[in-house]
């Protein structure tokens, strides 16, 4: 794993135990060497982790539309910070460049990009690993839902296991690392995508 793409809030939300997450997950993925992937925000939860990769001198890319950069929420001490079109542009590059997702407390934007790649796992898109970094239990009822829907069988059990949950920012990495996509196939194969 080189490169971890983490969506997460453009807010702090109302716990110091968030900040301290994304702090403590851009501190470790810089030791380990591995490049930050991001919407390139200078605010929130996304500036905190981007600063904290950089602090600890590992490299940062970010990836943001026109407008956003605009109105002067991009982070300009980047290592680098790709403007582009459209926030699907930016869905798609970022994806492109990461080699594993890691969703940290975020709202609608996080959550929507999140299973977005979880989705293109699923469907056999991409090979790689998505993780929730479920800190004092902001995933907990994400984690149920996917638990119930998959006992409704609308999510094959194989398919569940797509979805790693971590309660520290080790722990989900070490995870990232060791995952293996489920070899079932839900209706589309490598070759016709």
């Amino acid at each position: 794993m080189n490169s971890i793409c983490v969506y997460c809030g453009s807010n702090f939300g109302n716990r110091n135990s968030y900040l301290e997450a994304a702090q403590s997950l851009g501190s470790e993925m810089a030791q380990r060497g591995i490049t930050l992937i991001y919407g390139g925000g200078k605010v929130g939860l996304m500036g905190a982790i981007a600063d904290s990769v950089l602090a600890a001198g590992g490299k940062v890319i970010g990836v943001m539309p026109q407008a956003l950069v605009d109105k002067e929420i991009a982070h300009t001490g980047l290592s680098d910070l790709r403007v582009v079109g459209s926030m699907h542009e930016r869905k798609l590059l970022m994806a492109s460049l990461a080699d594993a997702f890691i969703a940290l407390p975020g709202g609608l934007g996080t959550l929507e990009e999140f299973c977005e790649v979880a989705t293109w796992t699923q469907l056999g898109f991409h090979r790689k690993a998505c993780g929730l970094l479920n800190i004092d239990g902001f995933y907990n009822r994400l984690i149920s839902f996917l638990n119930h829907a998959t006992k409704e069988q609308f999510i094959r059990p194989e398919h569940r296991s797509i979805v790693l949950v971590g309660e520290t920012p080790v722990e989900l990495m070490e995870k990232l690392s060791q995952f293996e996509v489920p070899n079932v196939h839900k209706w589309i194969d490598q070759d016709q995508q």
